[in-house]
């Protein structure tokens, strides 16, 4: 890679997060009004939306989505999905027009202006705390008992080594949905990973796929089936993932 190409890389991957600062400075009166209660969370998530939407098309990113199936409003779901960049967050909020709230790692709060409203609206996880993921299933609870979806990357991070396609899944969102009887959706993201990696000097412009999956119905089923439901959920989207690798060649 030339040292030019680099440094323009470089300089894109900065107005990544300079966009996300810019545009919640020019939603910031609406937004904070958006979490003084929680039954206004659903004008947030519009809110949200925007924000993630402006940022895909500023970097130059165009969302293409395959449905084989569509949310109702006002159902809940647990939406569930690789991942393997910050990327991950934006085409969510752009695929889910149901309203939904994200488990996502205690890290990201310490963002400046971000994670003020990361810490207010997402349920956040210390995965090494097990008081923290007790507390993460109450939150869970009451969020979906308002009406609301809940969003979880069952890998429970990105992996380290960039070579793993699908990382094993943590059983948290199938517990949950077995606890709620809410169908699982089962999403896959195939260029998040080359357009927007987590190397500094990696991505690029172009088209973003996703593949809403068949849901995954959980009615009738015991925590006695979690295993076989968090395994059936995996091999959906690693499916996708390798027939669309193979595309790509």
């Amino acid at each position: 890679m030339t040292l030019l190409k680099q440094i323009a890389i470089a300089l894109w991957r900065i107005w990544f997060y300079l966009l996300i600062l810019i545009i919640i400075l020019a939603l910031l009166p609406i937004l904070i009004i958006s979490i003084l209660k929680e039954s206004w969370y659903p004008l947030f998530f519009r809110l949200a939306q925007l924000w993630a939407r402006i940022i895909l098309f500023c970097m130059g990113w165009y969302p293409k989505v395959n449905r084989e199936q569509k949310l109702i409003k006002g159902n809940s779901y647990m939406l569930v999905s690789n991942h393997t960049s910050m990327a991950d967050i934006m085409m969510m909020l752009h695929i889910s027009r149901n309203p939904f709230v994200f488990v996502g790692k205690a890290e990201l709060a310490k963002i400046p202006l971000f994670g003020f409203f990361y810490k207010r609206t997402c349920i956040l996880v210390d995965r090494g705390n097990a008081r923290s993921r007790k507390e993460v299933f109450d939150q869970a609870q009451k969020r979906l008992s308002q009406g609301l979806s809940i969003c979880i990357f069952p890998e429970g991070g990105v992996p380290d080594d960039m070579s793993v396609v699908l990382d094993s899944f943590k059983d948290g969102a199938f517990r949950l949905a077995i606890d709620h009887q809410i169908d699982i959706v089962p999403i896959t993201f195939y260029d998040n990973k080359r357009r927007f990696p987590y190397s500094f000097f990696k991505g690029s412009i172009g088209q973003m796929r996703a593949k809403v999956h068949a849901f995954i119905k959980t009615k009738g089923l015991t925590q006695d089936d979690k295993k076989t439901l968090r395994q059936q959920t995996r091999e959906v989207i690693l499916e996708a993932l390798t027939e669309g690798f193979e595309a790509q060649k």
